[in-house]
């Protein structure tokens, strides 16, 4: 495959009826980038506070007499959430294709306060039985929808938003507020098991940070109906359905997709291996759960701190180069960073292998998304990363912490986790050498 064909590819056909929106002026893109940066911070935040709290829910949710088989059923209802994502890239990524960036954002946001709404107040298993799980899974269905759909529409309004030689930094942004999200969940953890007996945190500590992401919503929802839109007018009359969309980005565009699902794939086993710490630290290392919480605020603080400095990394330098050398840091640094922790269990050990690993993983994947919407035309730009990234997401990112808790638990070895994210970045590098640089390219209308 050469990079001819990849640019090719990259710029290939724009309908006849296309438009190309105007640029916002400066006050109307930071405005923009506010909305797109607080409306996927509080749609992560929910996904994140769940992993935080996967064995509080477990045990409220899914009793069992062996902890391990109520925490695994914590976590595969956390992966169920996965399950629909691959629906709401398709439907609301081609949406935003097709009606623009703003409405796709809005039903993005007001889906997953539905979700967060019913995993906050549903009782628990002792009180209403059967229907607790069951309405707890119907929760998490309608945020994996959601979350699925809003990737790809607010990537392609960060990165069409932005001005000329700044395409890195906006787009940065949305890795920078997954970053946040992980912060805010982490800091709101900590404050609680400082302030809560661990009765409490099981009782009910553990619904405060959904209640308190419930509390932002309308703030996020009014900020984003002011939002001015950067589509255009993407698609004519006479391919305005989803099916059009999709066929033309398969069409079309299927190489650059076949290159945009390994390097997805390394980035997301990463990211969740890195959401896992705070279940690994108490179930594997065995540390207080106040330190574990802890360890992965430190991750969404070095998400947000290093996924920006890739952005302005990837102006200067290239997107290529700050997407490999992380990554094979990274690859470098896994088992190491896992070996010590193991056997030197402690605040020091977690917290900077913590941070390392997730400031590596940070900068490779922020270089990634955004170069991945760059090779595409605006017509399929939100439809083609919302497909690639819902389903590999779905496929990898539900299962991380379903198989790496599965694989302690056969195996009895701690550095299962080390192992996967090390495989995942082999074949992710190999993906990445193979894509074409986008810092010089223009954005194809």
């Amino acid at each position: 495959m050469s990079l001819i064909t990849l640019r090719a590819d990259a710029r290939s056909e724009t309908p006849p009826a296309a438009v190309a929106a105007a640029p916002p002026d400066e006050a109307a893109r930071r405005r923009g980038v506010v909305a797109a940066v607080i409306g996927n911070t509080l749609e992560f935040y929910d996904f994140t506070t769940y992993a935080f709290f996967a064995v509080a829910i477990g045990r409220t949710f899914f009793p069992a007499g062996d902890a391990w088989v109520s925490l695994l059923a914590s976590v595969a209802t956390f992966g169920i959430g996965f399950v629909t994502r691959p629906i709401g890239g398709v439907v609301i990524g081609a949406y935003a294709d097709r009606a623009g960036r703003k409405p796709a954002m809005m039903l993005t946001i007001a889906l997953m306060a539905v979700g967060m709404l019913m995993l906050a107040l549903t009782p628990g298993y002792a009180t209403i039985g059967m229907a607790a799980p069951v309405l707890v899974v119907i929760g998490r269905l309608i945020q994996g929808f959601a979350l699925g759909g809003e990737v790809g529409p607010s990537t392609a309004y960060l990165i069409e938003s932005a001005p000329a030689g700044r395409r890195g930094l906006y787009a940065s942004w949305q890795i920078a507020s997954q970053g946040l999200a992980t912060l805010c969940a982490g800091t709101v953890g900590v404050l609680l098991s400082l302030g809560l007996s661990p009765e409490q945190m099981q009782d009910w500590g553990w619904r405060i940070p959904f209640l308190l992401g419930l509390l932002i919503i309308p703030v996020g929802l009014y900020i984003r109906r002011a939002m001015p839109e950067t589509a255009g007018e993407s698609a004519g009359p006479a391919e305005a359905t989803t099916g059009a969309v999709l066929a033309r980005l398969l069409r079309d565009h299927g190489r650059i997709l076949a290159l945009v699902v390994p390097i997805l794939l390394c980035g997301t086993v990463s990211t969740y291996v890195g959401n896992y710490m705070t279940t690994y630290a108490i179930t594997t290392l065995k540390l207080p759960a106040g330190l574990s919480i802890a360890a992965t605020a430190v991750v969404g603080a070095c998400i947000l701190v290093f996924a920006v400095l890739a952005g302005l990394l990837c102006d200067r330098y290239g997107r290529r180069r700050v997407m490999i050398v992380p990554r094979v840091l990274l690859l470098v640094a896994a088992y190491p960073a896992f070996l010590l922790m193991t056997r030197v269990p402690g605040p020091a050990t977690l917290l900077g292998m913590s941070a390392l690993l997730a400031a590596l993983s940070a900068m490779s994947a922020a270089a990634s998304l955004v170069a991945i919407p760059e090779l595409l035309p605006r017509s399929v730009r939100s439809a083609g990363l919302s497909v690639a990234y819902a389903f590999v997401v779905t496929v990898f990112g539900g299962t991380t912490q379903l198989v790496v808790t599965w694989l302690i638990g056969v195996t009895g070895d701690p550095l299962a986790p080390a192992w996967y994210v090390i495989a995942t970045s082999v074949v992710g590098v190999a993906a990445m050498l193979a894509t074409p640089e986008t810092k010089a390219m223009a954005l194809a209308a």
